[in-house]
């Protein structure tokens, strides 16, 4: 069992005032305004979900799990996260605990993944690292109607591993294991500011952060992999998770994505108003 570790720090770690705190960041004015409806019977591919504290980063999310919970069910969610530690790619199969429940991880396609790519399944890189963990209080809740059913597959990619084969390698595990996936992929944008050691402008600081951030969002929109990574290392723009953003897009290719949307886009100054040190926050769904 993985135990929490942001639990109380980066969201509510009592049931009811976790479940009110991802209900507010629903109504927030940054987010979709109301809580998820009905499901319909349409399909998403992945989404890209940030993962800062609730109260920075919750309203942006707010808007990937509305497409999650509005949307059919599928037999496997595969959570892509980094590792803010600089440890290498590897996935899970235990079960990851949070407040409002256990999430049982599919511990045969794990381990099918893992045989097909060589992929290590290492849970000690898993234990201190927040990315995946934020998703899921998000992800129960969006899957309320559906609990029990519920399976992850935690996944963390890092530089060392290369965004085309291991897009390859979930395809073929898809295949091998006859499964529906929609693809988590948990990333924040650009770190601007002394604190992050980012400082490629000075002046109009909120619009330049948004057009640096908006010009990766439309190349992802396009699921142009290559040109995003490009984009990064030309600009050197500070977006922790764009190995499982790459990761996702190249997979979402291969199950016949069309292309990404933009559902919400701010910073974390617009909710402290200040921008001294700021991060971007994106949620897009890829049909």
């Amino acid at each position: 069992m993985r135990k929490p570790i942001v639990s109380g720090q980066f969201y509510e770690s009592d049931f009811n005032e976790l479940t009110k705190q991802i209900e507010s960041c629903f109504k927030h004015n940054l987010g979709p305004a109301e809580l998820p409806l009905k499901r319909k019977d349409k399909e998403i591919i992945g989404v890209i979900a940030p993962h800062a504290g609730y109260a920075f980063s919750g309203p942006c999310a707010a808007w990937s799990y509305k497409e999650i919970a509005e949307n059919r069910f599928p037999d496997l969610y595969i959570i892509i996260g980094l590792s803010h530690s600089g440890f290498s790619s590897g996935i899970s199969i235990d079960d990851w605990e949070t407040p409002i429940g256990i999430v049982k991880t599919d511990r045969n396609f794990g381990r099918k993944l893992s045989e097909i790519s060589n992929l290590p399944i290492d849970e000690d890189i898993h234990k201190q690292e927040h990315s995946i963990e934020v998703q899921l209080p998000f992800l129960q809740f969006a899957s309320r109607d559906k609990l029990k059913e519920l399976r992850i597959l935690p996944i963390m990619i890092s530089p060392d591993i290369n965004y085309k084969e291991i897009a390859l390698h979930i395809k073929k595990t898809i295949e091998a294991e006859k499964k529906r996936v929609v693809l988590i992929a948990s990333s924040d944008f650009t770190h601007f500011g002394h604190n992050y050691g980012y400082v490629p402008f000075k002046d109009n600081i909120r619009e330049s952060l948004y057009k640096l951030d908006k010009d990766a969002i439309e190349l992802i929109k396009g699921l142009k992999t290559a040109d995003f990574l490009k984009y990064t290392d030309k600009t050197q723009a500070t977006i922790c998770g764009k190995y499982p953003i790459a990761a996702m897009l190249e997979t979402s290719k291969l199950l016949n994505a069309k292309k990404g949307f933009l559902l919400q886009y701010y910073t974390s100054g617009d909710i402290v108003n200040d921008y001294t040190n700021a991060v971007g926050y994106a949620s897009v769904v890829v049909k």
